[in-house]
């Protein structure tokens, strides 16, 4: 049962944390330490049918509820003059305190040229994602059922990109796509019908999600530096976006004192909880090779 709680609250959080612009659902799971598992169980959501559902169930419906809860709350916030820098200053500080586990999956031992080139394509990646224009998959419903159905299809399919990869902002997907003004005006109504409108877009997003994880989790398994080093690369590609688009001209002396204790706060809390996942991961590690010798 404290299992299930623990990956409902992880679910909570990283469903919360994706209503923020520039943060990535992708960087808070790896974070958390859930990365590998949820890769895993999504990847082999056939072969090994219970324990990846039941996982996915736990989670995912924390995040789901998550995003549900946080998505106008986050609005509000960040709309408010005193609490907008701040509260971006808060998950920068928690972005940057999860890199630790990153370079712990990574199993860097050695300086190699492959610490630099890996994570730059990550990086210009995520920069080459963030020049392409607001609105570009933008559609109505008047344009016809077909064309609106295919296209929130392939925006979901693009979104899966967000939602699977670190440093991704599903927030920033959703602004390229030109709907999410309207989808967080939709959640935080309450507007069932409206959110009906998008199952086209959660089907592209669920039917993406599976195709990138079973891509994704061979590559962790055979090349785990080069694939970290590049999730590393879109980690600090995203950085800056946390940023973009914060009017500090409105920034008052409150306002900087709270943004330099929301960094540390964001920054201390995710190293501390990196921390234990990297001392988990070593324990989980030291009793399977303790296994393997008595064999």
């Amino acid at each position: 049962m404290k299992e299930i709680i623990i990956n409902f609250l992880k679910g909570l959080w990283t469903g919360g944390t994706m209503t923020v612009p520039g943060v990535s659902g992708g960087s808070m799971a790896m974070i958390l330490g859930v990365y590998d598992k949820l890769v895993y169980s999504v990847s082999h959501i056939f072969k090994d049918f219970k324990k990846s559902f039941l996982y996915l169930l736990q989670f995912g419906l924390g995040g789901v509820i998550g995003f549900l809860l946080f998505a106008g709350f986050i609005s509000r916030l960040l709309n408010n003059a005193t609490l907008s820098i701040p509260l971006h200053f808060f998950f920068l500080g928690a972005v940057a305190g999860g890199i630790p586990i990153i370079f712990k999956s990574a199993k860097v031992k050695k300086f190699t040229a492959g610490c630099i080139l890996f994570p730059l394509i990550g990086i210009v990646f995520v920069v080459a994602i963030s020049f392409l224009p607001e609105g570009l998959f933008s559609v109505s419903a008047s344009d016809g059922f077909v064309k609106f159905a295919l296209l929130q299809l392939l925006g979901g399919f693009i979104i899966a990109f967000a939602l699977v990869l670190p440093g991704i902002s599903t927030s920033q997907m959703l602004n390229m796509l030109g709907i999410m003004d309207e989808l967080y005006a939709v959640i935080d109504a309450r507007d069932i019908a409206g959110l009906l409108r998008y199952i086209p877009l959660a089907i592209g997003g669920v039917l993406g999600t599976f195709i990138i994880a079973k891509i994704l989790e061979p590559a962790i398994e055979k090349y785990p530096q080069a694939t970290y080093l590049i999730i590393f690369g879109f980690l600090l590609g995203s950085l800056p976006e946390l940023l973009m688009g914060v009017d500090f001209s409105t920034a008052t002396w409150l306002s900087w004192v709270l943004s330099v204790v929301a960094v540390a706060a964001g920054f201390a809390a995710l190293y501390f909880m990196s921390r234990l996942e990297i001392k988990r991961i070593d324990e989980a590690q030291k009793a399977k090779d303790e296994t393997v010798n008595r064999q």
